[in-house]
C-alpha cells in the first residue's frame, strides 16, 4: 500500500495522540519528549514502505513508535533525577480537572521508573491492546506478556504507594 506524502501527514495528524503518549511514557522533560516525537515521525516516514495495509495504520504506527522509543531511550540513556511537573495537557473529549491532572502526573512519574519493556507493556495495556496484540507488537509469547504485565502492574502500584500517592 503506497501513501502519498499528503496522505501520510493526514494520517499522522489523525493519530498524533499515539506519538505524544509514547513520548510521555518514556520522558518527563518536554524537550526530550519533543526530540522523541520528531524521531518517531522520521522513523514512521522512513518505514512507510513497510506498511502493507494488512493491519490498521494506527496499529502499525504503535509498533514503529514503541520500537523507536525503546531504541531512542536506550541510545540517549537519559535519566533525570529532577522531576518536573508535566505541562498541563487536556485530552480531547475529556473534561479537565485538577485532580485528574494530578493523578496523571503521579502515574507518569511512576511509569518513568519502569524499564523500557515494562513501559511498552503498560502503554499498550492502557491503550486497550489485547494480550495477543501486545505479544505480536513486542515479539513475545502471549503467556510471557501476561506474566510480565501482571508483574509490571504490581511494580507500578508499589512505586505509587512508596511515593505516598493514591488514586
Amino acid at each position: 500500500m503506497e501513501l502519498t506524502e499528503q496522505e501520510f501527514l493526514s494520517k499522522i495528524t489523525v493519530h498524533k495522540g499515539i506519538i505524544h503518549k509514547v513520548s510521555r511514557i518514556y520522558f518527563e522533560d518536554p524537550s526530550d519528549r519533543e526530540d522523541l516525537v520528531q524521531e518517531i515521525i522520521l522513523q514512521l516516514w522512513k518505514s512507510l514502505k513497510s506498511f502493507n495495509g494488512k493491519s490498521q495504520f494506527s496499529s502499525w504506527m504503535y509498533r514503529v513508535a514503541l520500537n523507536t522509543a525503546i531504541v531512542f531511550f536506550k541510545k540517549e540513556k537519559r535519566k533525570s533525577d529532577n522531576y518536573q511537573m508535566p505541562e498541563h495537557v487536556q485530552l480531547a473529549h475529556e473534561e479537565y480537572s485538577d485532580e485528574k491532572e494530578q493523578q496523571l502526573a503521579v502515574f507518569y512519574k511512576a511509569v518513568q521508573q519502569l524499564n523500557k519493556i515494562e513501559k511498552a507493556l503498560i502503554f499498550q495495556f492502557i491503550e486497550g491492546f489485547s494480550g495477543e496484540e501486545i505479544a505480536k507488537n513486542l515479539g513475545m509469547s502471549p503467556g510471557n506478556v501476561r506474566v510480565k504485565l501482571n508483574r509490571t502492574k504490581k511494580k507500578l502500584q508499589e512505586i505509587i504507594k512508596t511515593q505516598n500517592h493514591g488514586f
